[in-house]
């Protein structure tokens, strides 16, 4: 066989290995938060089991973790579940703890296994009260709760009679769906009662994003309503529930004592601050180069990094684990795939929206010292209300910090209070707060009345223009490290606003043409070429206005115009510096 022949077969062998160990991988586990699907059908897992033997450890009564959304609280939830659970059946319990085989938890020695299968558990998510009204969100939170007593129903049937008649009449209110609202209140406690006088064990309560129907309520104007519901419930099954054993209690942000858990005095609350449980929420570096190596894409870390990395938990530095798992499926069947901001669609980031929706001209400034890669000195106030959210500027840059929206670089203590240098941690983030300005400014934009600039773009009043736009660049909020997408979106934005021109971007296409020209209908009709520049100071705006309009000439930009049939063609050249622009008039022919 010549050589050829053997390169070939070699490439062949290659390439089936390659496929073989790629059906050999183990899945990315995208969406997955329950646990027992996780480990039973070949997900790839980053252990956290560690979390169990710390919530042992530290023998918080009922602990409240806040983390932002996506950062893997629902399926440490389940696995909490799995890892405590008694089912009522023997061969279930067994095969949950088949679950664990192989896990951290399992070395960590026979004072935590022996806590395996030994309560019972009521986990209850409250994701799916994100509804319109209360009415329907409060539906949707008696439908999890009595699904709940639904699938713990076969223990109480086997074990009826050691319940009232009252008990087990209002067991079976709740898990049919009948039972009244204040029944549903109450709940919590009546489940623990009964498993209780059945099985002889306290319950272990799992309540997932508690304050998503409280987030929800706030901007869909039922908020007090909403809140005195979530109160009651908690009061019933935590504040003095004799038949708890701990309870665990996820969100993303720290809803004051007083609102949600009065009077709730063994509250443990863990927060992003605190240097406890700091590295079971999200993906540490560690545990992200291992997943690159193993899914041989170790090459593209550094981006990896830039865009999904720059969370500090505690003392602890954690990438978001959502992005990391989309962009590595992304990167597992294309090593050259780009970054997404796969975070933004995993919620309304209707806080975002608020933000720069009410921002005064102080804070415009502070989001743009923060897009600017500043940071920004904020006073931590840990609880909070929903109500308190516009109390103060305070207030809303706390809420943005629990969320994940912005992290602290540094934390120092002053004046008796704890305060952060506070940043935007990383690419993703910052191009959420990006498109969210962009899609205000354009909405902004809308309803203005920009007859003046077009008039002076037809009379070729350049100081004019400059003066107009000035104004609105003074109202917005721009960013500068993508300044000329920026302004050019800005400026498309604008001249966009008039019936009598069509308005065509050339940034996109990247062949050569001017940035924005904007045509009559008619051939008849007047058009105009612009060119935008950004300045690198202020004192530069004048030659950058003058450079960009003498790109216009050099580059026969008109030749478009012309070939179309248009002979009356104007030229703009516009730089900008921040908040100030200049504007260069251009004769129609040079």
């Amino acid at each position: 066989m010549n050589s050829e022949g053997q390169m070939w077969i070699s490439r062949c062998n290659s390439i089936r290995r390659h496929l073989e160990d790629s059906v050999m991988k183990k899945a990315l586990p995208i969406g997955v938060e329950n646990f027992e699907d996780m480990v039973n059908s070949g997900y790839y897992y980053v252990d956290k089991t560690v979390l169990i033997k710390e919530l042992l450890d530290l023998k918080g009564k009922v602990n409240l973790f806040t983390r932002p959304r996506r950062f893997g609280k629902t399926l440490n939830l389940s696995m909490v579940r799995y890892f405590f659970e008694d089912t009522g059946d023997v061969k279930r319990n067994e095969r949950n703890k088949t679950l664990f085989q192989g896990m951290k938890i399992m070395e960590a020695g026979e004072y935590y296994t022996r806590e395996m299968g030994m309560y019972p558990v009521f986990e209850l998510t409250l994701k799916s009260a994100k509804q319109e009204d209360y009415d329907v969100a409060y539906y949707m939170i008696q439908n999890a709760v009595s699904s709940e007593f639904e699938r713990h129903r076969g223990i109480i049937e086997n074990r009826k009679e050691a319940l009232s008649l009252r008990e087990y009449e209002q067991y079976t209110a709740v898990a049919e769906g009948k039972a009244e609202e204040k029944a549903v209140r109450n709940s919590l406690q009546l489940f623990c009662q009964c498993m209780y006088k059945v099985t002889g064990k306290n319950t272990v309560i799992l309540i997932d994003e508690y304050d998503v129907p409280l987030e929800n309520a706030y901007f869909r104007g039922f908020y007090e309503e909403m809140v005195d519901f979530v109160r009651s419930l908690f009061e019933s099954s935590l504040k003095t529930n004799n038949y708890l054993q701990f309870a665990v209690i996820t969100g993303c942000l720290r809803i004051s004592k007083e609102s949600i858990f009065t009077g709730l005095n063994h509250l443990n609350i863990i927060s992003i601050l605190d240097r406890k449980y700091s590295e079971h929420f999200g993906f540490t570096e560690q545990e992200v180069r291992r997943m690159m190596s193993y899914y041989e894409v170790e090459n593209r870390f550094s981006t990896m990094k830039e865009w999904y990395d720059g969370y500090l938990f505690g003392d602890t530095e954690v990438y978001n684990p959502w992005s990391v798992i989309k962009y590595l499926y992304d990167l597992y069947s294309d090593v050259g795939a780009f970054p997404h901001p796969y975070w933004i669609n995993t919620s309304s980031n209707d806080i975002i929206k608020d933000l720069i929706t009410r921002a005064d001209r102080e804070m415009k400034g502070q989001i743009e010292t923060l897009l600017g890669g500043g940071t920004l000195d904020i006073q931590v106030h840990e609880e909070v209300t929903y109500g308190d959210m516009h109390s103060s500027g305070e207030n809303l840059w706390n809420f943005l910090y629990f969320t994940g929206y912005l992290t602290k670089e540094s934390e120092y203590f002053k004046e008796s209070s704890i305060f952060l240098r506070a940043r935007i941690p990383n690419i993703e983030v910052k191009t959420i707060y990006q498109n969210t300005i962009l899609n205000w400014l354009k909405a902004a934009i809308k309803k203005e009345d920009f007859r003046d600039l077009y008039r002076a773009m037809e009379e070729g009043d350049a100081r004019r223009m400059a003066d107009i736009l000035n104004g609105q660049l003074f109202r917005t909020i721009s960013f500068y490290d993508s300044a000329e997408n920026f302004y050019h979106g800005f400026l498309t934005g604008i001249l966009s606003q008039s019936e009598n021109y069509l308005v065509k971007s050339n940034r996109e296409s990247g062949n050569g043409r001017s940035d924005i020209m904007v045509k009559s209908p008619s051939l008849r009709g007047r058009s105009f070429i612009v060119e935008v520049k950004v300045s690198d100071s202020v004192d530069d705006l004048e030659k950058d206005a003058e450079r960009a309009l003498q790109q216009i000439y050099d580059k026969k930009y008109m030749e478009e115009l012309r070939l179309e049939g248009y002979r009356k063609i104007d030229c703009y050249g516009i730089s900008f510096f921040r908040k100030d622009c200049e504007v260069c008039f251009g004769e129609r022919e040079r």
